[in-house]
């Protein structure tokens, strides 16, 4: 099934062009050409998840490849459904590439064959899977709109190099988007450590492990956390909420690959290669 991520990246890497072309050109027909070749890799790429599961009879995420594969594949997919409820064109400009990266890194890890434990068909790891890396993916997507927000913001402060401020969505739209992604993604989140907690308890027998991956999580969501709570009390907006958004990701993205490689534990099962 490797093979078919060829057109996959292909759709996808165009489609970054697209909204590439978009930001530059400002022609809608450039973002609309942009989500057409998204959809159209999506619907591949689905395909190839599909076959996988049916195949293992298990989620897909058994070793780096599969992990890899299905990041990219959820990440699309909660890209496709904002930009079917949001004004908002310019996200696909971190959205694509960023789909594009995680498709073409799981095309050039080996797709390893490993052995299929009986507990990865659970219903708890599935529903812990799935909400991780939607949280993931629309905690990424906060950071992307904070970055644009913080460009904008520096457009809209000089005097020179205003090359984006007619390009990008006001800072009013960006911060307001920004926190529904962080929204979403910390209830995501949320939802995923607790399922994560009881797949533990049933596998391990114990809830918590100070596992570096658990530790790790709980580091992400703290952030995050804090982050929302100073949003609600202390009004925190603007440049401080995009950054906060922005180290927080950086976090995640430490949670998600580093801990694997750079310390043991029993999440390793997941990124073999």
């Amino acid at each position: 099934m490797t093979y078919l991520l060829i057109p996959v990246i292909g759709l996808y890497l165009t489609s970054a062009a697209c909204y590439g072309a978009f930001l530059f050109i400002q022609k809608d027909g450039y973002q609309r050409a942009g989500f057409a070749l998204m959809l159209a890799g999506f619907a591949i790429h689905t395909v190839i998840i599909g076959v996988k599961a049916i195949h293992a009879g298990v989620i897909p995420v058994q070793n780096l490849h599969e992990t890899l594969l299905f990041a990219a594949w959820v990440f699309a997919a909660v890209f496709l459904a904002f930009k079917l409820h949001s004004r908002l064109k310019v996200m696909g400009v971190f959205a694509a590439p960023m789909v594009t990266l995680l498709s073409a890194a799981a095309f050039m890890v080996p797709d390893k064959a490993v052995e299929i434990e009986t507990s990865f068909a659970s219903l708890w790891l599935i529903v812990h899977v799935v909400l991780i890396f939607t949280g993931m993916a629309a905690l990424s997507l906060a950071a992307g709109t904070g970055a644009l927000y913080l460009i904008q913001k520096r457009n809209i402060k000089g005097k020179k190099h205003r090359f984006f401020f007619k390009r990008l969505p006001s800072l009013e739209m960006l911060d307001s988007t920004g926190y529904t992604f962080v929204v979403i993604g910390f209830s995501a989140l949320t939802a995923g450590l607790i399922t994560g907690f009881v797949y533990a308890h049933t596998v391990w027998g114990r809830f918590w492990s100070w596992d570096p991956k658990e530790v790790w999580s709980a580091i992400t969501w703290l952030i995050y956390a804090a982050l929302l709570h100073e949003r609600l009390m202390a009004r925190w907006r603007g440049s401080r909420a995009a950054i906060l958004a922005i180290i927080g990701f950086a976090v995640m993205l430490f949670t998600f690959l580093g801990v694997n490689f750079l310390l043991e534990g029993h999440h390793d099962e997941f990124t073999r290669w």
